[in-house]
């Protein structure tokens, strides 16, 4: 469909994130090759019971793809997940795409209607998030080579993560002019974040030590402009780092150990420390606070009686 080319055009434009047009476009392909097969050809054939059916079709079929090239990664023949079930989530990050992709077309008049309904996103079990313990994190650290320059620089990323809650996108696209050493704080630009809104982070004096001890390191052994370089001098990738990490958290025994994972914990410490949640919306650069309230509010029963003991009213009147 020739509309979801201009789609994506007008997505580009707008200077929306290389990696959500890449979703935006992925998905769409992935429909336009179920409505290929059904003979709908027209975007105003698109029904509410296409979107009904196309989301039954995906649930039975497995993930599948619109690779044919054999070269490609994304090919049957190479992807080892090819048939198997796809997720909830995955589906319903489906119908979000495609959403915006609707709602695109009713404001260019391209339909009347968006045959995208609130009830034909699914019920997602929610999975309580990663939480690494003082002794894990400690464990991790541990095991890196600080005599490596790869090693020593990974270490400080993951504690700037933890101390800062950022997201490895944007830890790895730091300038050191981005860094204020006097105020303890890290500006990110909106180009280099998730809502293209900048922001400020801030990190502790325990941080800013790490961080001047590093950048003396990296000033003497080698020339960039980035915070966080390759031996080379050039940014690192989120996918290197993260095999990184993958390579660290085997060293130990550890699981489940991602660079989301750091995020996740700081999110939980500045709660469980006394933060407040409209702060942490801010620091983590949520657009709402009900974001931040789906994604992070994973509070046990300990927990709830660890704050309880921290902030009794009672505990804390003067006699």
């Amino acid at each position: 469909m020739q509309d979801v080319e201009i789609f994506i055009e007008h997505c580009t434009e707008k200077g929306l994130a290389v990696k959500t047009i890449a979703s935006y476009e992925q998905t769409l392909r992935l429909l336009i090759q179920y409505l290929d097969a059904q003979g709908i050809h027209q975007i105003d054939q698109i029904t509410h019971t296409v979107i009904r059916d196309y989301v039954r079709c995906i649930q039975q079929r497995g993930k599948y793809t619109v690779a044919v090239s054999s070269y490609s990664s994304n090919c049957p023949e190479r992807r080892r997940d090819y048939g198997k079930k796809v997720s909830p989530t995955t589906i319903n990050n489906y119908l979000r795409n495609m959403s915006v992709f609707f709602n695109w077309c009713v404001e260019e008049g391209l339909m009347l209607r968006s045959p995208i309904k609130k009830g034909d996103y699914l019920k997602v079990e929610r999975k309580p998030l990663e939480f690494v313990s003082d002794e894990d994190f400690r464990r991790l650290l541990k095991c890196m080579d600080i005599s490596h320059f790869s090693e020593y620089r990974d270490s400080i990323i993951v504690q700037l993560l933890l101390d800062t809650g950022m997201r490895i996108s944007e830890c790895l696209l730091i300038h050191v002019t981005d860094v204020d050493l006097r105020k303890h704080c890290i500006y990110l630009p909106s180009d280099h974040t998730k809502g293209k809104k900048g922001r400020y982070v801030f990190y502790s004096d325990k941080m800013a030590s790490m961080l001047q001890r590093w950048l003396k390191y990296k000033d003497r052994y080698r020339d960039s402009d980035f915070l966080f370089c390759t031996n080379q001098g050039k940014p690192v990738e989120v996918s290197n780092f993260e095999k990184n990490i993958t390579k660290y958290a085997k060293r130990v025994g550890l699981a489940n150990i991602h660079p989301h994972v750091f995020r996740n914990n700081f999110a939980k410490r500045f709660l469980m420390n006394g933060g407040d949640i409209y702060t942490l919306s801010r620091l983590l650069g949520h657009s709402s606070v009900t974001i931040t309230e789906q994604a992070y509010l994973d509070i046990t029963q300990d927990d709830l009686a660890e704050l309880y003991r921290k902030h009794s009213p009672l505990n804390h009147m003067t006699k």
